[in-house]
């Protein structure tokens, strides 16, 4: 049967083998049938277990991109910071309840939900973000001021060594770190310039680099 379904794709090899697994099974079930022949009824409902966890792997096996591409489509459904990529060198995020688009990244290795904002110039970490990165806050100088919405907010700079966004990565990136405690990290033009486009269509943002 194998044969017949993959000409070709089973060596002499691979058919010893599957004959011997063959046998060995053969005798496994029989031994369990004999030692549980007042139980057949038990055994034959175990048996069926089996087969059916046995053809639910080779499916999920089989299957294994589409489903992959459907759990990240439920997962951003529910979780809309997770992107999703809709083509080559394409990905997608969901808008939020609060009507913003959020996105997990990473910098340096470290996860961080960064806020998308075209409005902002910098790519900017909350000082907890900022924390959790490693990064001594008392060791920084927040000497850059910059207009936010509740007035005049500063900043320390630094370079990290790597951002990524899914597969958009980029390295040695100019950051700023806020002073005042923030809601969340954001991206704002410095990330926009890296890409090769971006637009908004409906409830979903796009984002497409270079390649």
């Amino acid at each position: 049967m194998l044969r017949r379904a993959f000409p070709g794709q089973l060596s002499a090899s691979d058919q010893g083998f599957v004959w011997y697994d063959f046998g060995l099974l053969a005798l496994v079930s029989s031994g369990v049938v004999f030692a549980s022949r007042r139980r057949l009824g038990e055994a034959a409902r175990h048996a069926l277990i089996r087969g059916a966890v046995i053809v639910a792997l080779v499916l999920g096996y089989t299957f294994r991109d589409e489903l992959l591409a459907a759990g990240q489509k439920v997962r951003a459904e529910l979780i809309p910071a997770y992107a999703i990529a809709t083509g080559p060198r394409t990905l997608a995020l969901n808008q939020s309840d609060d009507g913003n688009f959020y996105v997990m990244g990473a910098v340096n290795g470290t996860p961080v939900r960064f806020l998308l904002d075209t409005g902002a110039s910098d790519i900017v970490l909350s000082p907890a973000d900022a924390g959790r990165l490693g990064i001594d806050l008392a060791a920084l100088k927040f000497d850059r001021p910059y207009g936010t919405a509740n007035g005049v907010g500063y900043g320390a700079s630094l370079t990290v060594d790597r951002l990524a966004v899914g597969p958009i990565r980029l390295s040695q990136v100019p950051v700023s770190i806020n002073q005042a405690a923030m809601d969340s990290s954001l991206l704002g033009t410095t990330f926009f310039r890296k890409l090769d486009a971006f637009e908004i269509r409906g409830r979903r943002l796009f984002l497409r680099w270079r390649g």
